[in-house]
């Protein structure tokens, strides 16, 4: 195999993990925001529910957990599973995942809010949905940047493990082709997509860190 056919192969897989990761990012961000305020929320059910997923979320594998989504509907509903579910329950599985990462995340920038802007928006007339929405928001977002951008980066790199649901990411492509040419190129060849990714996310999200320079 040619390098321009290896390069056109390892290209098809690079476009369903960057499908994989724009998915996962769109769903698990908002996602994450409503159960950060389960986990905060004064009904002791409802936050005791919502920690005990974000601990099983966080203190079981990524792969595991694929596995599960995916045969899930078989084993334990007896739901016939169709060949396009595998990417569906890839986009489900990483979205529910990284959304316990983004609660705690955002738990810990909500949390670290002096209470007096809580009071100061009180008294000048705000509701509680203004408040966190016009003015406490804002700052979490700028404070928890950081941590954010190392998910996100994590979250390129965890695109491989689509492969256990047999979902033909890149890594997965450059797996076969490795074996059937036995060589190493194509995982060279991967790594250098995989470190340009990261470093565009990484720009990008240096860029929107420093639009929120304002808020200080």
């Amino acid at each position: 195999m040619d390098l321009s056919t290896m390069l056109e192969q390892l290209a098809g897989g690079m476009v369903t993990t960057v499908e994989i990761f724009f998915v996962t990012l769109i769903c698990s961000l908002p996602l994450g925001l409503l159960i950060c305020f389960g986990r905060m929320s004064k009904n002791k059910i409802l936050k005791g529910i919502v920690s005990a997923y974000i601990s099983v979320m966080r203190g079981t594998p990524l792969m595991l957990q694929l596995m599960v989504v995916y045969f899930g509907p078989y084993f334990i509903f007896g739901i016939r599973i169709s060949r396009g579910y595998s990417l569906i329950a890839v986009f489900i599985g990483f979205a529910i995942n990284y959304a316990a990462y983004f609660a705690e995340i955002y738990r810990g920038g909500i949390e670290s809010m002096p209470a007096g802007q809580y009071e100061a928006a009180h008294i000048l007339g705000y509701s509680k949905s203004q408040t966190f929405f016009r003015i406490i928001l804002p700052q979490v977002i700028k404070r928890i940047l950081p941590s954010i951008t190392n998910e996100v980066i994590t979250l390129v790199k965890d695109t491989s493990l689509a492969f256990v649901v047999s979902v033909a990411e890149m890594f997965t492509i450059a797996k076969q082709i490795a074996s059937a040419q036995t060589t190493m190129t194509p995982f060279l060849v991967a790594a250098i997509f995989y470190y340009i990714f990261n470093l565009i996310v990484a720009v990008a999200m240096n860029k929107i860190e420093k639009m929120m320079n304002y808020y200080k």
